[in-house]
């Protein structure tokens, strides 16, 4: 399964990332980050795709997508 990393420190939680996941992966953390914001996070039990539409979209390019590859055995 594919996953996201969004890095916390560079978050402000404006949530664009949020409109355009066609999964409802991305969900806010309820830690404060070092600017007073709660950023996002991936959801524990989402299923992603890894299309990347919310880091293309992230102005802050605070998200990492990983793919998941299959094998072609």
């Amino acid at each position: 399964m594919s996953h996201i990393e969004i890095a916390a420190k560079w978050c402000k939680s404006c949530e664009i990332c949020v409109s355009v996941c066609p999964k409802d992966c991305i969900v806010q953390s309820d830690t404060l980050n070092q600017y007073g914001v709660y950023p996002m996070t991936m959801r524990e039990d989402a299923e992603c795709i890894g299309c990347a539409a919310c880091a293309m979209m992230c102005p802050d390019t605070a998200i990492e997508v990983y793919r998941t590859v299959k094998n072609k055995s």
